[in-house]
């Protein structure tokens, strides 16, 4: 399970306002030559990592390996049946993100798992992610390996992880409606329910309503919708998370994260994606806008 934990961000973060216009219809983001993407990468993790950058034995800060590097080939793309499909093999944190800044969408994409692990997530659920509105430089958080950002969790579903479940990356915030557990030390997604204020000391994690995973092995299909800092987290056709008011906190204030790039988290777990695809949008579908009714 992922801890985070806010950063100052540099001068380049780019809040509120919109991103770039994108052309109409589905846009495939993904080829052989990962021409649409960039990556980062930061460490390799071992068991006992308590959220500070490792250190050398002389006690001097490592840097991480940095943007547009591939060591150990964590990325790659193999043409499957006519298809490129990314594999992400885990052994480093980090990600690939899109070169571009996207606001207003509906993304597709299709996510199985593998069968390696890495430390230090031996004995923890495998997992990934799908990071949107991301904004500012890698490593603002508590894995150094991301950028601000809200999280479309991609989990195997163990001790009540699931995909779609929700994280606050780094100083992000928003408003879920959840119900908390009999002991109040979780929430969970419930649509029922009254907003509870995520990010800035409210709690960085929300549950998925239920799980819809299918069997590891096998092609799950994920589906985000992000309009005008709302958001819809879909896996295999169910809606399991809404998002409102997507934000960051900055010096103490809110502010909206609307728009920016996407990230696929490299996190210690062998996965595979396929069938990325982006289509912009003028709304939130109707289907979609009973989850962000005024309660």
């Amino acid at each position: 399970m992922k801890k985070m934990i806010f950063a100052a961000l540099g001068a380049t973060l780019l809040l509120g306002g919109a991103g770039p216009k994108e052309p109409r219809g589905w846009t495939p983001l993904l080829d052989k030559k990962l021409s649409q993407w960039q990556t980062y990468q930061s460490y390799r993790y071992q068991l006992g990592y308590a959220g500070k950058v490792p250190t050398d034995a002389q006690g001097r800060v490592v840097p991480p390996i940095g943007y547009d590097k591939n060591e150990a080939n964590v990325f790659s793309v193999a043409m499957q049946d006519g298809e490129p499909v990314l594999r992400i093999s885990g052994e480093i944190y980090g990600c690939v993100f899109t070169r571009q800044d996207f606001a207003n969408y509906d993304l597709k994409l299709k996510v199985k798992w593998g069968t390696k692990k890495w430390p230090p997530r031996l004995d923890e659920p495998l997992d990934s992610g799908v990071l949107y509105n991301s904004q500012g430089p890698s490593g603002v958080d508590y894995w150094h390996s991301w950028m601000l950002s809200q999280e479309f969790q991609v989990s195997e579903y163990q001790k009540g992880n699931a995909m779609g479940d929700y994280w606050c990356i780094a100083n992000s915030a928003s408003d879920i409606t959840a119900a908390r557990s009999a002991t109040r030390d979780t929430l969970r997604f419930n649509p029922a329910a009254a907003p509870v204020a995520m990010g800035n000391g409210g709690g960085n994690f929300c549950y998925a309503a239920a799980n819809y995973e299918v069997p590891n092995g096998q092609w799950n299909e994920l589906e985000l919708i992000s309009v005008n800092g709302q958001s819809v987290h879909i896996v295999n056709g169910h809606v399991v998370m809404a998002v409102r008011n997507s934000s960051a906190i900055v010096n103490g204030q809110r502010q909206p994260l609307t728009h920016g790039k996407i990230q696929l988290q490299s996190e210690a777990a062998e996965v595979f994606y396929k069938g990325i695809q982006i289509k912009p949008l003028d709304a939130m579908p109707a289907q979609y806008a009973r989850y962000f009714s005024s309660k």
